[in-house]
């Protein structure tokens, strides 16, 4: 029997509505590959891929001989929603690659599953169904998703099974890879599946997301315990959605993947998870310090009297879509002249760029934001360039352990005063890997506070430094807030819980 052909195509993008648009060198910058070169860095030692991709062909590989027809991996940071036309053209050549490769046995879709477009709410959905289109009815297609995606029923529809992360911050990505494998390995061996997709009416802040301990930890145990009762069940995912999308399609969702096409095992599985999904929600809430609070815990831990500190900038996270350059918190801590503090990243190109042209040891007058936007407010302090990088390296821990990543022309910079030091990168990465304040020369295990501009994947980087108890959330107006009600949504199903009273929902 001949060796089955694989298509692998992916688009990642977790869409916040409120921000600028999502551009061709967005993509152009993080990653945009096709062909092969997507087998030769999937099977490389350290790549820019989604970490999904050398986790499939490495299970792929282990399992059986097969033919990768690699097709297009587009990715880009977290942003607003995709120039249309951008999408298109992405779309375009990943029909055009399949089309091509015919005929396929299967199809491996690697998305983040939060993408929308200015033209489309539904991007996910539009690539499963022209998959299905030009694969065919009789090819296994399989989809991996972060557990912060927005499910349609369309992609459900279109797809044979879906395999959602089940850790955030994020580290299994590669294990959810090889879960899709196997599947997609049952599928060409002649097994069916039925999966079954419910919607709840409640849009929970990212920030009650984590899989440690608290309400989603336990509705990720519960799907656990259901896959282990028994064989029949292939897949329980659990995905807490991205609000911030303010699509039609938002909402936590569970979808059920069983055996067999056991529609009513599918069913029955959702429905259970749904349930205690829906009966804890009230848990889905959480408690932020404002920024007068944190100053003055900064300040306790700045001179000495409490242990150190990490505080999260959640509300500008540059992984959720935020710009990285609010001033907020950074400003309340330079003004207290809090002792010991490292911040990153602050995303400001032109002052990357004047960095770089003035050298390393260059005292100037620094202007952080000098154009300004909604919430990125005009810093302005007399500054000296501590160390410059090109930005680019490998993660050590956590969500980029062994991955490339890149923060463009960097420098680290110490404000007069407050002797605050700050990582200004020129493109939008979030703080999640201690290599992108290490590679600075920065001990972050001697700094007082860290102030980290991620909303949680830094938890699983910093660890080691910060256990949960001297982790802070801080609420800051920014693009990325936890507290929901400030947006303006439009197109969010409502009545939705937390944001309405009243909300009601019954099993079907």
């Amino acid at each position: 029997m001949a060796a089955p052909r694989i298509a692998i195509l992916g688009l990642h993008l977790e869409a916040n509505a409120f921000a600028p648009p999502t551009m061709l060198e967005d993509f152009e910058k993080q990653c945009l590959v096709a062909g092969g070169e997507i087998t030769a860095q999937a099977r490389a030692p350290a790549s820019r891929l989604p970490s999904e991709l050398p986790g499939f062909y490495a299970r792929m590989d282990a399992t059986g001989p097969w033919v990768p027809v690699p097709v297009l991996m587009a990715a880009a940071p977290p942003g607003g929603p995709i120039e249309h036309g951008v999408f298109l053209s992405f779309l375009d050549a990943m029909r055009a690659g399949l089309a091509a490769a015919l005929p396929l046995d299967g199809v491996y879709i690697a998305s983040h599953g939060a993408a929308s477009t200015t033209g489309d709410e539904d991007p996910d959905g539009t690539i499963a169904a022209m998959v299905r289109q030009v694969a065919g009815p009789a090819a296994t297609v399989v989809c991996t998703h972060d557990l912060h995606c927005n499910i349609s029923q369309r992609m459900i529809d279109a797809i044979d099974a879906l395999v959602v992360y089940r850790t955030n911050p994020h580290v299994d990505m590669a294990e959810r890879a090889a879960e899709a494998a196997d599947l997609l390995r049952e599928g060409l061996a002649g097994e069916r599946f039925a999966m079954h997709r419910i919607r709840l009416p409640m849009t929970p802040p990212t920030v009650t997301m984590l899989t440690a301990e608290g309400p989603y930890a336990e509705l990720m145990a519960m799907a656990a315990a259901e896959m282990a009762a028994g064989p029949r069940l292939a897949n329980a995912s659990v995905a807490g959605g991205f609000p911030h999308s303010d699509l039609p399609k938002n909402g936590l969702t569970v979808v059920a993947t069983a055996r067999g096409g056991d529609a009513a095992l599918a069913r029955a599985v959702a429905t259970r998870i749904a349930q205690r999904g829906w009966d804890t929600r009230g848990r889905f809430t959480r408690d932020l310090l404002d920024v007068p609070r944190a100053v003055a815990i900064a300040q306790e831990a700045g001179s000495g009297m409490r242990e150190p500190v990490c505080l999260a900038d959640s509300g500008d996270n540059p992984g959720g879509g935020g710009r990285g350059n609010t001033t907020w918190l950074l400003r309340g801590l330079h003004e207290a002249g809090v002792a010991g503090v490292v911040l990153g990243n602050f995303v400001d190109p032109a002052l990357a760029t004047e960095c770089h042209a003035l050298g390393e040891g260059a005292r100037f007058h620094a202007v952080l934001n000098r154009v300004e936007d909604l919430y990125g407010k005009r810093l302005e302090s007399p500054a000296r360039v501590l160390r410059l990088s090109d930005g680019t390296a490998v993660g050590r821990r956590g969500t980029l352990a062994g991955r490339r990543f890149d923060l463009g022309p960097s420098a680290l910079i110490e404000l007069e005063g407050s002797g605050m030091r700050i990582v200004v990168a020129s493109l939008r990465r979030q703080l999640l890997e201690p290599v992108m304040l290490e590679m600075f020369g920065v001990d972050i295990a001697a700094a007082r506070v860290v102030v980290v501009k991620s909303r949680g994947h830094f938890r699983a980087g910093f660890d080691e430094f910060f256990p949960p108890g001297r982790i802070l959330e801080v609420s800051a107006p920014g693009l990325t807030s936890p507290v929901l009600r400030d947006f303006a949504f439009r197109r969010l199903p409502r009545p939705v819980f937390p944001l309405d009273e009243g909300v009601t929902w019954t099993a079907a």
